[in-house]
């Protein structure tokens, strides 16, 4: 570890691994944190829980605001774990001067997510700090879910799974930079931040076999897929022309040489499923408007253990790795 702290170490990449395991991991370490799920489970497999804070900035952007990402970040997590969200608290940390205008719509897009989730907030916490001490407003939000299906978990894949994602990839990664740069564009891009837990409901109504899933947050598909074929000390072979990307992302990514792979999302997640059911999940999830692009896009093999291998349609491959320096900061 470096002696100080770098923006590098909140990219969801290899430095912030780094940073969880040598520093906090080291400290709370204890069975239920050591699983590294994107949700606790709790109360003997009946509840989950998870807790997150958002930073982003600008705080207003195309297809959301730090209100909408709030109650979707928490939600989204708890139904990772196959679990309903049920209830959330809101803390939120603001800059004197801070419009009450813009506070209010803030909150208006958070009741409007949790009617979508079925949630309700229950507890809370304000603090007003001098102007120049925050940038704005910062807000954590912890949630609490109700496990409608017990047993899903990163550390289970195997080659019985093939790995699906439910959309176009990279869309939040994309719409942020774009809205902090001030870039005008002619396009549609939006940012993806969307409730996952109706795309899980219809998944888990329909007894899909569903082995992991988690939101491709910070540090995108790249981060989650080799945080998995560590955690379950397999190989994922991914064909890279199968993975979902629109042209507008495509478009920022050769503009400024991002990989679409490693930029954030907030409505976009990976699935391992049991490859009885995986076109039948794929067809389950087209069914909502955001998922038209949804598409299997890996296979899991021994070939590389805890490696993840990337295929072009060249006939070539290399591999895909976890993220690392400064990407976006403040995504989330």
């Amino acid at each position: 570890m470096n002696k100080t702290i770098s923006l590098a170490c909140g990219n969801g990449g290899e430095e912030n691994n780094e940073l969880i395991s040598q520093v906090f991991y080291k400290a709370f370490k204890n069975d239920i944190l050591d699983k590294s799920e994107d949700a606790a489970i709790i109360h003997n497999g009946e509840l989950a829980f998870s807790t997150d804070s958002f930073t982003v900035s600008p705080l207003f952007f195309a297809g959301g605001d730090i209100g909408k990402l709030a109650v979707c970040g928490t939600c989204n997590d708890l139904a990772m774990m196959g679990a309903k969200p049920k209830y959330l608290t809101c803390s939120v940390i603001i800059e004197e001067g801070f419009e009450t205008r813009e506070l209010e719509k803030i909150v208006r897009s958070m009741k409007k997510e949790l009617g979508i989730n079925g949630a309700i907030v229950v507890s809370g916490d304000t603090k007003v700090v001098p102007k120049g001490s925050v940038d704005k407003i910062f807000i954590n939000t912890t949630g609490i879910g109700e496990v409608l299906k017990k047993g899903i978990s990163s550390n289970n894949i195997t080659k019985d799974d093939i790995i699906i994602v439910n959309r176009d990839i990279g869309c939040h990664g994309a719409a942020i930079f774009v809205a902090r740069e001030g870039i005008e564009m002619s396009s549609s891009l939006r940012s993806d931040c969307e409730s996952l837990f109706p795309q899980v409901k219809a998944l888990l109504d329909a007894n899909i076999k569903i082995t992991a899933m988690r939101d491709a947050t910070r540090g995108g598909v790249s981060a989650v897929l080799n945080e998995w074929a560590k955690q379950s000390n397999i190989c994922v072979e991914v064909e890279e022309e199968s993975i979902p990307i629109s042209d507008e992302v495509k478009g920022i990514c050769e503009m400024l040489g991002f990989e679409a792979t490693a930029l954030a999302n907030e409505g976009t997640f990976v699935l391992a499923v049991n490859h009885d059911d995986a076109e039948r999940a794929v067809e389950i999830l087209k069914t909502f408007e955001s998922c038209k692009s949804a598409a299997i896009i890996a296979n899991v093999t021994d070939a590389y253990p805890k490696k993840v291998v990337l295929k072009s349609s060249w006939g070539t491959s290399r591999f895909l790795d976890t993220p690392s320096g400064e990407l976006l900061p403040r995504i989330c």
